[in-house]
């Protein structure tokens, strides 16, 4: 794992626990190692590196004090609307740029974001690429392959709208 990588994991796991995902301590704990054996610096990067298992219920406090001494804290809107907008935009970016699993990306829009906005229009491709994939049989005339391409391409048609898009709801 190169430096740039260490820094965009620690970046990734930064918003998934802005946004409220569940990040694991010891995940936590090896976002860390990974980034000092990459060459990251970092005053308390070091100490998360080297947390044991009995101590991962620091894992949280000091991961976040690396974000903020890196610069790579990250804080979504305070406005839940316009925070689950914000998350829209990041799972579908990383749809887009192959990051995440088509399934897994538009699964979580549906769940996790459209149904909370009350299922506006601007999501409804990804929502209904979520059910096709969710749904997926081999039985299907269509493979796979291509439900994930059209995946992509609805996070790609999602994200050139901007953040425009959500004005209208």
């Amino acid at each position: 794992m190169t430096r740039d990588d260490a820094l965009k994991q620690l970046s990734h796991i930064g918003r998934e626990r802005a946004f409220g995902r569940h990040v694991g301590s010891d995940r936590l704990i090896q976002a860390g190692l990974d980034a000092l054996i990459a060459g990251v610096e970092s005053p308390s990067l070091a100490v998360l590196a080297g947390l044991l298992r009995s101590e991962e219920p620091e894992a949280p406090a000091l991961f976040h004090q690396v974000l903020e001494e890196l610069g790579l804290l990250f804080h979504p809107p305070a406005d839940p609307r316009a925070a689950k907008w914000a998350m829209a935009y990041w799972v579908a970016g990383q749809i887009a740029d192959g990051s995440l699993d088509p399934a897994v990306g538009t699964d979580l829009i549906w769940a996790d974001i459209a149904y909370d906005l009350g299922y506006p229009i601007e999501l409804q491709p990804l929502v209904h690429c979520a059910h096709n994939l969710h749904g997926w049989e081999e039985s299907w005339r269509v493979p796979i392959e291509e439900l994930n391409r059209e995946a992509i391409e609805a996070a790609k048609q999602f994200l050139s709208k901007g953040p425009a898009a959500e004005a209208g709801d």
